[in-house]
């Protein structure tokens, strides 16, 4: 009799817990999710480009030499171009030792180390870009390789980029109520995303720093695209 007498009150309070509940529910605000995006064209203004040497010898010691010789001459080189000290940063240093195999037997011919030193060089002024890989390439370099084109201040370009994006989402918004035959309310939540420019790539290796041709490098920086993306909650009627 207890018993039954507990799931009655039990089922009592949690029919008065739901019935407690439903206007709370039923309250919440219908909504309208809309994404928007922005974006804006620039001409770079700066540019990130790895240079290295790569060289080989059965003599790790030798090999290594060699690299440390032509590594310091390419930085040398870079500094008497105007690249300035602190716009020049060791990214990488290996060594290896990878196996020569006969091509016919498929038997090690024997061991050759090989040594990698590359820098991460900033070139802030584009309009040099062609000739200092010339000269790169001249004082020793034979591995250039994912040239970025950038632009070193985009504090006003992500905010017009943000701009358009919000009003490229209220004017979908607009459009999707209408169309919804509702009416627009308050916005009720803002977030964004932006995107990092994309690299451009320029690729050069194989064989050690032989002379470039005078002409310098033809170098096509285009424009850096700069896009935000914005996903607006509004409240409909």
């Amino acid at each position: 009799m207890r018993t039954k007498l507990s799931l009655f009150v039990l089922g009592l309070v949690l029919a008065l817990v739901l019935s407690a509940c439903g206007p709370a529910l039923s309250a919440q605000p219908r909504t309208l999710n809309v994404s928007g995006n922005g974006t804006v064209y620039l001409t770079p203004d700066i540019a990130y480009i790895y240079i290295g040497v790569h060289t080989e010898d059965p003599a790790i010691a030798t090999a290594v030499s060699i690299n440390n010789t032509q590594t310091q001459a390419l930085v040398d080189a870079l500094k008497n171009v105007g690249v300035a000290t602190v716009d020049i940063q060791t990214s990488n240093f290996n060594v290896y030792n990878p196996q020569s195999y006969d091509k016919l037997t498929g038997l090690p011919t024997g061991t050759t180390y090989a040594v990698d030193n590359t820098v991460y060089v900033t070139v802030r002024d584009l309009t040099t870009l062609g000739s200092l890989l010339n000269t790169a390439v001249e004082a020793g370099a034979n591995n250039i390789n994912s040239i970025t084109f950038d632009v070193a201040d985009k504090t006003a370009a992500m905010a017009q980029a943000r701009q358009k994006a919000m009003a490229n989402a209220s004017s979908l918004a607009s459009e999707l109520a209408q169309t919804a035959g509702v009416k627009l309310g308050e916005i009720q939540d803002v977030s964004y995303s932006d995107n990092s420019p994309m690299p451009y790539y320029y690729g050069m290796g194989g064989g050690g720093g032989a002379a470039a041709p005078n002409a310098s490098v033809p170098i096509q920086p285009g424009l850096t695209q700069i896009t935000v993306t914005v996903s607006v909650t509004y409240t409909i009627k």
